[in-house]
């Protein structure tokens, strides 16, 4: 993993609704909490700009992140993230602790790499259909990927690209195949849009007709 997050916290004594506005009115933090690990769950209070501008960067759903409380670093993922029905407001995370013996579940972004310059689509006219763009994986700590590839260059038309078809990095399994292959879901297929295929039944049913004109 190529970047590292480092999220500064403080205690939170005072809990309840009451306390968690005033934390996030007075001093322009919000309640999270720290839980897992055989260990008892920690409320703690975070800078809430801090965190959403962490948010922008695609790779903190992904990471494995630094808590720094009381002089103490604690390696947690971000599990919940609850908003504001309607303003551009953060109101509470949950962190789960992770240690590098135990496998985590974490979603993890896919990035469709090759798309325009595939022949199914820049030559042939093909759409691409993008059916997930995130997938649960588990894995130790150590072994999470910031983001999977989906290389479109050798995909075909009407070519159906599924879970099992992803290459993943060393130790990475996808949650969602260990369950059978029921689940084997699809990612992404390229089609053409449903207006040229129509246009190419047609003139392919004109075609026809002329030859059967010529035999006669």
């Amino acid at each position: 993993m190529s970047q590292e997050f480092v999220i500064e916290a403080f205690p939170r004594d005072d809990q309840g609704r009451g306390a968690s506005r005033r934390l996030r009115r007075e001093e322009r933090k919000i309640p999270a909490i720290i839980y897992g690990g055989n260990k008892d769950a920690t409320p703690i209070a975070i800078w809430h700009n801090e965190l959403k501008k962490a948010l922008e960067n695609e790779a903190f759903f992904s990471h494995v992140l630094t808590v720094e409380l009381n002089g103490k670093k604690e390696s947690v993922i971000l599990k919940d993230l609850q908003r504001h029905p309607y303003k551009p407001i953060l109101t509470h995370a949950d962190f789960l602790r992770v240690d590098k013996d135990h496998e985590i579940h974490v979603n993890v972004p896919l990035h469709f790499i090759n798309e325009d310059t595939a022949p199914a689509i820049k030559l042939q006219g093909g759409v691409a259909n993008h059916q997930i763009n995130e997938v649960e994986v588990i894995c130790l700590p150590q072994n999470l990927p910031e983001f999977i590839e989906v290389d479109m260059t050798t995909v075909e038309m009407d070519q159906v690209i599924h879970l099992s078809d992803l290459n993943l990095p060393k130790d990475v399994k996808i949650a969602a195949l260990l369950q059978g292959e029921d689940h084997d879901l699809p990612v992404v297929a390229i089609h053409k849009p449903r207006g040229a295929k129509a246009d190419d039944e047609a003139e392919d049913g004109e075609e026809t007709e002329e030859g059967g004109e010529d035999k006669e």
